[in-house]
C-alpha cells in the first residue's frame, strides 16, 4: 500500500531510513572482500558477471544513488539490469531509448547484492521486493539487515521500474507535497478531490515528459524484470522475500514466473485478489480492533481508556459533521502548519498510528477532551517529513491502482466495503478508503487500458510460503495471511500479536521466523511467538 507518511518510533520501514541528507555520486563497488560461492553457476560471486539473456543484460558497476545514505552499500556488489519498457512492442518507437531482441525503449534498473554474513553462504539467494507500490528496494536494505535476512544468503535488491534509482524514476513531488498541503483542507470535500486530480495530473505530464510509456508500469512486466535479473546472473533457484506491495508483486511473479522459486516469504500481505478499496477498509477495522482488544485486556488501559473503541467511532462521526481546525509546529517546516482534523483524516491517522500503538489511547482520550495537538502533530509531521517527498515513484503507482485496481472494483464496491467494516461512519467518508483518496478520480486521469482480468485470480502454487501478518495491521489486514493461504499448498500463516504493518521491520520474533523459514521452508520456528506481551500502554496522569 501507499507509504505510512504518519507517526514513525524507528528510522526505517517500508520508506528509505531517516537519515539527513542524500548520497551525492555513486559509491564504489567493492569486491575483494567478498567470499567467493557457486550460487550463480560460476566460480565468483553473484553480480560479478556481466552476462546478456534474451532482451535482458546485467552489467556490473557502481552502485546507484539513494535519496538518503545507506552506509553498507559501501560493501555491495552493485550493477544495472536493462531491459525493454515494453516488451510487447516489436517495433521500435519514436522516442528510444535503444533496441534489442524486442526493439524499442529500454529502461534500467538499479541491483545491489548484500553478501552474506556466513563465510560459506548457502546457494540460493534472496531477492526483496519492496513495499508501496513505489518504492525503492535500494533504500530498503537498512531494514532487511536489521532483521539478520542476509545471516546466511546473500540478499539481492533491485530497484522496480520507475523507482527512485531506476532509470527513468517516475517520482512526483508535487503529489507529495500536496498530501502535506492537503491536511489543512477538508479531506471528503470535493473541492479537495479536484485539486488532487490536479496533482495527478501535473504527475502525469512529469511522466509522459520523461518519456515513459504509462501502461507499462505494472506487476506483469515488473514481473519479468525480476525473472530477467534471475537468469542474468545465473542463479538457479532463489527465495523471494516481499513487504507490503512486494506480496502483491510476489503473488502475481509466483503464477508469472514460478521457474526458479525455492521458497517465497510475503510480509503484511495484500493479494491480487482483493486488492483496492474494499480491502483497505476491512484492513483498518482488523487492525483499529486488535489496538482496542488489547487495552481493553490491560486492567491500567482500560481503567484509564474505557470504552476506547466507542470513543473512537463517536469521535470519528462528530469530526467528520464538524472538523476541528487546529496549528501545529513541523521542525522542518519554518511557518505553523494547518491541520483541518475531521473523520478521514482522523482514520487516516490511525492507520499508520498503529505502528506506535503505546501512545494511540492516550491520543484518542486527549482528542475527546478537546485537545487535538497529539495527533495533529503526528499527522504534520510525517507529511511534512523530508522522507515522505520525492521518494515514491507515482508513476508506478497510478499504473499497478489504475490498471489492476480500479477496472475491476467500483467505487460502490468501495462504499459498501466501507459500510460493512463500519456502519457508523458517515456516507460521506466511504468512497475514499484509508490510502486510497479519490481513487478513481485519479486514474481516470492517469488513463491507462486496464490489465487482462486473470490479474485478480488467486495463486494458486505448490511452492513453499511463509504468509506474515501483524495483529494491530490496519493497512492490509491480519486475515489477508490466511485468505492468501488457502491456495498455496504448502503454506504457513502466521500472525504476530501485537504487531502492525510489516512484522519483519519491528518484531524480532518475526525475523527469527523469517530466517528460519528460508533455511528450512517445511518448518520455520515459531516457538517465540507464544511468549509475545502487548505494549505497555501510556496512561496519562
Amino acid at each position: 500500500m501507499s507509504p505510512r507518511t504518519t507517526p514513525r518510533r524507528r528510522p526505517a520501514r517500508r520508506l528509505p531510513a531517516a537519515l539527513a541528507g542524500a548520497t551525492a555520486g555513486a559509491l564504489v563497488v567493492g569486491l575483494a572482500v567478498t567470499p567467493a560461492h557457486a550460487g550463480s553457476g560460476t566460480d565468483g560471486p553473484i553480480g560479478t558477471v556481466a552476462r546478456t539473456v534474451g532482451d535482458a543484460r546485467f552489467r556490473p558497476g557502481p552502485c546507484p544513488r539513494t535519496a538518503d545514505p545507506v552506509p553498507d552499500l559501501a560493501r555491495a556488489r552493485c550493477g544495472t539490469l536493462t531491459v525493454p519498457e515494453n516488451r510487447s512492442r516489436t517495433k521500435e518507437p519514436k522516442a528510444s531509448g535503444g533496441s534489442g531482441a524486442h526493439g524499442g525503449r529500454k529502461i534500467t534498473l538499479a541491483v545491489a547484492i548484500m553478501p552474506a554474513e556466513a563465510a560459506a553462504p548457502a546457494r540460493d539467494p534472496i531477492v526483496w521486493f519492496a513495499g508501496g507500490p513505489g518504492d525503492d528496494a535500494v533504500s530498503e536494505i537498512p531494514m532487511a539487515l536489521a532483521g539478520n535476512l542476509n545471516r546466511d544468503r546473500d540478499v539481492i535488491f533491485m530497484s522496480q521500474r520507475g523507482t527512485y534509482s531506476a532509470d527513468p524514476e517516475l517520482t512526483c513531488p508535487n503529489i507529495d507535497e500536496f498530501n502535506a498541503r492537503a491536511l489543512g483542507l477538508v479531506s471528503n470535500a470535493p473541492s479537495t478531490g479536484r485539486l488532487h486530480v490536479e496533482a495527478t495530473r501535473a504527475c502525469r505530464d512529469r511522466v509522459d515528459a520523461r518519456g515513459a510509456e504509462r501502461s507499462t508500469y505494472n506487476d506483469i512486466e515488473s514481473s519479468a524484470d525480476y525473472d530477467a535479473l534471475r537468469k542474468t546472473l545465473g542463479v538457479k533457484k532463489w527465495n523471494v522475500f516481499g513487504i507490503s506491495y512486494g506480496t502483491h508483486l510476489a503473488l502475481n511473479y509466483m503464477r508469472l514466473h514460478p521457474k526458479g522459486i525455492r521458497s517465497v516469504g510475503i510480509d503484511g500481505v495484500l493479494p491480487p485478489s482483493l486488492a483496492g478499496g474494499a480491502v483497505t477498509w476491512k484492513a483498518a477495522r482488523e487492525g483499529f480492533d486488535g489496538l482496542f482488544k488489547a487495552c481493553e485486556e490491560q486492567p491500567a488501559c482500560d481503567n484509564r481508556y474505557p470504552n476506547l473503541k466507542a470513543t473512537f467511532l463517536r469521535l470519528v462521526s462528530e469530526l467528520e459533521a464538524d472538523p476541528v481546525t487546529t496549528t501545529v509546529t513541523v521542525p522542518v517546516h519554518p511557518e505553523p502548519v494547518k491541520v483541518v482534523l475531521d473523520g478521514g483524516n482522523l482514520v487516516g491517522w490511525l492507520t499508520s498510528a498503529t505502528h506506535v500503538a503505546a501512545g494511540v489511547p492516550r491520543s484518542i482520550d486527549e482528542l475527546a477532551h478537546g485537545d487535538p495537538q497529539r495527533i495533529a502533530e503526528q499527522l504534520a509531521g510525517g507529511k511534512y517529513s523530508p522522507q515522505a517527498i520525492g521518494r515514491v515513484a507515482h508513476g508506478l503507482v497510478h499504473g499497478v491502482f489504475c490498471g489492476q485496481w480500479t477496472p475491476y472494483e467500483s467505487r460502490s464496491d468501495i462504499v459498501r466495503g466501507g459500510r460493512r467494516a463500519f456502519p457508523s461512519f458517515p456516507r460521506s467518508m466511504l468512497a475514499n478508503a484509508p490510502q486510497l483518496a479519490w481513487l478513481h478520480d485519479d486514474c481516470r486521469a492517469w488513463d491507462v487500458p486496464p490489465a487482462p482480468p486473470w490479474i485478480r485470480d488467486v495463486t494458486r502454487s505448490d511452492t513453499p510460503t511463509l504468509a506474515l501478518s501483524g495483529g494491530f495491521d490496519a493497512q492490509t489486514a491480519p486475515s489477508n495471511g490466511a485468505y492468501a493461504a488457502r491456495t498455496l499448498s504448502r503454506s504457513h500463516a502466521v500472525t504476530v500479536p501485537y504487531v502492525a504493518h510489516v512484522v519483519f521491520a519491528d518484531s524480532r520474533c518475526a525475523q527469527t521466523v523469517t530466517t528460519s523459514f528460508f533455511d528450512d521452508p517445511a518448518a520455520p520456528d515459531t516457538r517465540c511467538l507464544a511468549g509475545l506481551q502487548p505494549p505497555e500502554f501510556e496512561i496519562a496522569p
